[in-house]
């Protein structure tokens, strides 16, 4: 499909191609087939592949190491990625590194910036985002955030308790999201701060054992469990405005929602991939599975609402370079998520046994995209703000000449007189 994206952004998706292509999902399917783990070693090495060929870190400036494309420019190379269970990581675009970077680079100092995002570019320190906390605290809601900052002199003292910190087990440093002022409302009194993991109070308690858990590399990275006692870190370490906690994540989960749709749209396209390439050679009932209408139906309205996906986060996307944004990319996440979750069951199904099996890749992509329709903004989260937004303007002309029921039918009953 042809979708108008930049030359520039074309040019780079093809090279991300066939990086993936030769390099990356040959040795993928070489993990899959011998269960021998891609090595940390390994992945350093198509690091150092993707710099030679001018793919490294797409989405930072090119003075952190990066390539510097605008953000419309770098989605076409994150459906590429998605293409592999080890895409994004092999070029250094994986999440939550990628929205790391993105946090500090549009609102961290100068000194974090030297400190901490060029390292982090680099690959020679690990991050993680630190915001969900268990029952009763924030998620879904983040207004019930309930882990504190609260400050002694110059120092901020955090207190909280945290889970599905994405590559928390692995963090040289966090950004933790916490209240810091008790008396405004949350979306004013919260901020980001950044918590080196080796600080005192820090406890790493547990990586949540999760669906999609099961990895192809040696990396941990994880969804760490981590409680905050009594944790002392300068002021100066603030993420951004004091109080603006909220605003940095929005303009950080925007992004970072779109990069993620691209990323599966990508495992749902190499899905299809598979299992046309599975139908197109497996025979039953006299022909191959490919030539059952039933079953080419099912094709057809995937590639169909695929391409709809595609579409409606190249929309989001250019809408988020002029406003947040922020209905037209829940729209784009809630539907892919939706749409990528459907292609993949429907890819398990046509490949029976090889499905379910593990020595193609796509029961990995299946655990993989389940959760998606939950990290970043449930559904029912999504789908709250774009009913919100739909009853905005409700067009009561419409029902201007619907028949109504005749009040004025409608009599007191005559009471008898007991004379």
């Amino acid at each position: 499909m042809e979708y108008h994206d930049s030359e520039k952004a074309k040019e780079v998706a093809g090279r991300v191609e066939a990086f993936m292509d030769e390099v990356v999902i040959p040795r993928e399917r070489e993990a899959l087939a011998t269960g021998e783990k891609i090595t940390n070693e390994e992945i350093e090495e198509f690091w150092e592949m993707a710099k030679e060929r001018d793919l490294f870190a797409p989405q930072m400036p090119e003075k952190y190491g990066g390539q510097g494309l605008a953000f419309r420019d770098m989605l076409p190379s994150f459906e590429q990625v998605g293409r592999s269970l080890i895409g994004a990581l092999s070029i250094r675009a994986n999440a939550p590194q990628e929205g790391n970077m993105h946090t500090l680079e549009l609102v961290g100092t100068e000194e974090q910036k030297e400190e901490w995002l060029r390292p982090l570019v680099q690959g020679e320190i690990s991050s993680a985002f630190s915001m969900t906390e268990p029952l009763q605290g924030g998620g879904s809601d983040p207004k019930m955030l309930k882990t504190t900052a609260v400050k002694d002199g110059d120092e901020w003292v955090i207190n909280g308790h945290k889970w599905w910190t994405s590559d928390g087990m692995d963090a040289d440093f966090l950004l933790v999201m916490a209240r810091t002022d008790m008396d405004a409302h949350p979306y004013e009194g919260t901020s980001i701060i950044l918590v080196p993991t080796e600080t005192d109070g820090v406890n790493i308690v547990r990586n949540i054992d999760h669906l999609g858990g099961h990895t192809i590399t040696e990396r941990t990275g994880g969804h760490a469990e981590i409680k905050y006692e009594n944790v002392r870190v300068p002021v100066e370490n603030t993420v951004g405005p004091e109080g603006g906690g909220f605003k940095v994540a929005q303009m950080r989960l925007g992004g970072g929602r779109l990069t993620h749709c691209m990323r599966y749209s990508g495992m749902a396209e190499r899905s299809l991939d598979i299992a046309k390439a599975y139908i197109n050679e497996r025979e039953a009932f006299g022909s191959t599975l490919s030539d059952k209408q039933a079953l080419r139906h099912e094709i057809a309205d995937a590639e169909m609402r695929l391409h709809a996906a595609r579409t409606m986060v190249r929309h989001a996307a250019r809408e988020l370079d002029q406003s947040e944004a922020r209905i037209e990319v829940a729209m784009a996440k809630v539907y892919t998520a939706q749409v990528t979750n459907d292609i993949m069951d429907l890819a398990v199904q046509c490949c029976g046994g090889n499905g379910i099996g593990k020595d193609l890749p796509i029961a990995y992509f299946y655990e993989s995209v389940r959760p998606f329709r939950i990290v970043d903004g449930a559904d029912e989260v999504h789908r709250r703000s774009i009913a919100r937004y739909a009853f905005e303007e409700v067009k009561e002309e419409e029902l201007e000449h619907l028949l109504r029921f005749d009040e004025e039918l409608i009599t007191e009953p005559a009471v008898a007189d007991d004379d």
